[in-house]
């Protein structure tokens, strides 16, 4: 039987140290080419809503399956399915809105780990959503932070967000009042926002920055202005297959600039130490994240392992009479 984990159950096991190395354990697995993953693709019929899906299969941890969801005005919804790559197996159903705000969060950990200055410790984040909440968690594993400024456009919005994540990671988070003011001077910067026009502009940064760029992936969005992309010394993303589908923020600077292209790294040639990174503490690096499906498989893997183990979730049947008495006919 498969076993079908809520946004509860999803909450009561995964923690931000178990994303951060299972995320890494993805990025390594596509490095040593023993993990694929096909990148994002969309339905939508105009008026009505979108459905996103991508999929990915470890044959380490012996994970396949997909993250699909649904986007409308009334919102997102969430689902992993995940299967066993030896038998084909339905394993387990994961509601997955929570493992892609901590995974999201993880990517940028592990790309911040490896990618900002070691002494980096001021953080300034432009967007105080969800999403942003787990940024802030996941770089303050890899980093000792002694200060945040958070900006976003709701003043009361992101003054609760302040007072939330102050006491939450015990680091001072402090709202400011313009993008500018969040970013002057810090070391590491994110961009966590849902606007089509850029909320960073290259002149703001100083030398030395780290940049998570995270919100944008349709290539008519970016948060990134186009100086900002040109002063990057070095620039990685999750998939550069999906980044030229989806990240405006590249797309609209580099247009089909093969050659633009083919400077951008992929994180997982980075993490395996494939490819350089940093190579000294003057340059401004950039991780443009997308999100990869990869990320979600390797994650809900170990998600289903932890609640084996402690017998969490509910088993639903599915398919109980011998699936394979129905091999030999066509799909």
């Amino acid at each position: 039987m498969a076993v079908l984990l809520t946004e509860a159950d999803v909450k009561s096991i995964l923690t931000m140290p178990l994303a951060l190395e299972a995320v890494e354990n993805s990025f390594r697995r596509l490095a040593n080419e023993s993990a694929i993953m096909h990148p994002r693709q969309r339905l939508h019929i105009p008026g009505k809503s979108y459905l996103h899906y991508m999929a990915a299969a470890d044959s380490t941890s012996g994970y396949m399956g997909m993250k699909i969801y649904s986007s409308a005005k009334e919102g997102l919804r969430f689902l992993v399915p995940l299967f066993h790559v030896d038998s084909g197996d339905l394993l387990a159903l994961v509601e997955a809105d929570y493992l892609g705000q901590v995974r999201t969060g993880a990517a940028s950990g592990v790309a911040t780990r490896i990618l900002s200055r070691p002494d980096s410790h001021v953080v300034g984040i432009i967007g105080t959503g969800l999403q942003a909440r787990t940024q802030l968690e996941a770089i303050s594993q890899v980093r000792k932070i002694t200060e945040v400024r958070a900006y976003g456009r709701d003043e009361k919005r992101r003054t609760e967000f302040a007072a939330a994540m102050t006491a939450r990671l015990s680091i001072p988070v402090r709202a400011v009042a313009s993008a500018e003011e969040a970013v002057r001077d810090a070391d590491i910067v994110i961009t966590s926002t849902t606007s089509t026009n850029p909320v960073l502009e290259g002149r703001w940064l100083r030398t030395g920055t780290h940049i998570n760029a995270i919100g944008a992936n349709f290539p008519q969005k970016r948060e990134l202005d186009a100086e900002a992309v040109k002063r990057c010394d070095v620039i990685a993303v999750d998939s550069r297959e999906q980044s030229k589908l989806e990240a405006g923020d590249l797309i609209q600077v580099f247009g089909d600039d093969a050659a633009q292209w083919s400077g951008v790294q992929e994180l997982a040639g980075i993490v395996a130490g494939k490819v350089p990174g940093r190579l000294n503490p003057q340059q401004i690096t950039l991780f443009k994240s997308n999100g990869i499906a990869i990320e979600d498989v390797v994650v809900a893997g170990r998600i289903y392992e932890i609640a084996c183990e402690r017998g969490v979730g509910r088993e639903i049947p599915m398919w109980e009479k011998d699936a394979r008495a129905g091999e030999g006919r066509s799909a």
